[in-house]
């Protein structure tokens, strides 16, 4: 086959007419961007917002694909959300920083934390998810999740002061809703009991009520499950049903020492 052949043939089998890969690494400037101005006391926020904004303008062009929806509206919205969202953020930061004796300072949860950077991206993404575009929201969280190992569906429900604590392998379902004062730690899955694709647009995640700790490594299925408030989920912990309010539950492993014989 010659080279001409090549490129056709690589021609024909691009199908997809809309997929630009230059979308998902503008996100991911404009992500970087956004979050610089709502935390770094230096970036100036009325100048970094205009150019947000003709960023933002350019990821809708890009990713606007259904001419009926009003692209136009959603930044002036997006942007009279800010301020309710960087005063979660800000709750977040000082809840990781109240409950991790690890923490030196603020500014360095703010600077150093993985989990609390999913989580500022997350909710950054969520407001977006929910005027009905969730292309750009899915690649903002995808860009946290390749950064900390967090992966954050920006379709969850997360209430305030979330504590991620060593952040790597933690895994949030697009319909988990997570209450207030929550803390999980690495490893743990708020996921579905079944894949199917009919299972679109059912609850399919646990509801975490408020007050929860849900330890290293836990599992937790189901969109019919749920953590009653003030549990305790121990480490490893496999729950597929629901856990009333003021529990401990945890998983004992059955471990066998064998002793060597004495050699002499």
């Amino acid at each position: 086959m010659d080279r001409s052949s090549v490129i056709q043939k690589i021609i024909e089998n691009k199908k997809q007419p809309n997929l630009r890969y230059r979308l998902k690494r503008k996100t991911e400037a404009f992500t970087d961007q956004l979050f610089l101005t709502l935390f770094d006391i230096e970036t100036p926020v009325a100048e970094n917002l205009s150019s947000l904004e003709d960023q933002f303008d350019t990821l809708m062009d890009l990713a606007c694909w259904d001419t009926e929806k009003p692209c136009s509206k959603i930044w002036e919205n997006y942007v009279e959300r800010l301020p309710t969202v960087l005063e979660k953020l800000n709750l977040d930061a000082e809840a990781i920083a109240n409950c991790d004796p690890a923490s030196l300072s603020i500014e360095e949860v703010y600077m150093a934390y993985p989990g609390f950077y999913a989580i500022a991206i997350y909710r950054l993404a969520h407001e977006l998810h929910k005027k009905g575009f969730p292309l750009i929201p899915r690649l903002m969280t995808e860009y946290a999740h390749r950064q900390t190992g967090v992966d954050i569906n920006p379709g969850a429900q997360i209430g305030e002061s979330f504590f991620i604590d060593h952040a790597t392998g933690v895994v949030i379902g697009e319909t988990a809703v997570i209450k207030n004062n929550v803390k999980i730690y690495q490893g743990v899955t708020l996921g579905a009991l079944y894949v199917a694709k009919n299972l679109r647009k059912t609850k399919r995640h646990p509801t975490i009520e408020d007050n929860v700790t849900i330890y290293a490594n836990a599992t937790i299925l189901g969109g019919n499950t749920v953590i009653g408030e003030n549990s305790v989920i121990g480490g490893n912990a496999w729950i597929t049903s629901s856990v009333p309010s003021n529990s401990t539950v945890f998983h004992t492993p059955e471990i066998k020492i064998k002793t060597l014989p004495n050699a002499s």
